[in-house]
């Protein structure tokens, strides 16, 4: 069973939640929105897919961010500590769908989530 983490007005989430079910893969949604995100899942998406893929810089909720609230999270590295913090008080920063699975976490959908999907469940 694969846990999926999104918004359920997230068009990308949308989409995947429909393949999903096209593929028969039996799945979970939580929706950030109404369930939110624990500092430790967020620290175990981290962990798994790297804070510079995780934190989706090209959202509306980042670009309406203030300078002072984003702080050390322009530059490169990314300070993890600080990206994991604004993405839990600001789960729409998180990069959508995350995928969870006993096997791995994903992040994203498009051909390359979907192919490794698809592996990690073989």
């Amino acid at each position: 069973m694969i846990t999926v983490y999104g918004l359920k007005n997230c068009d990308t989430c949308r989409k995947a939640l429909t393949w999903l079910k096209a593929e028969k893969i039996a799945h979970r949604f939580v929706d950030f929105k109404t369930e939110g995100v624990s500092k430790a899942d967020v620290t175990r998406f981290v962990k798994a897919v790297g804070a510079d893929k995780l934190l989706n810089k090209a959202s509306t909720t980042w670009r309406s961010l203030g300078d002072e609230v984003k702080g050390d999270l322009t530059e490169a590295p990314l300070s993890e500590a600080g990206a994991i913090a604004l993405m839990v008080e600001h789960p729409a920063l998180i990069k959508r769908p995350v995928f969870v699975s006993d096997a791995t976490i994903i992040s994203g959908f498009k051909e390359p989530q979907m192919k490794a999907l698809k592996a990690g469940l073989k």
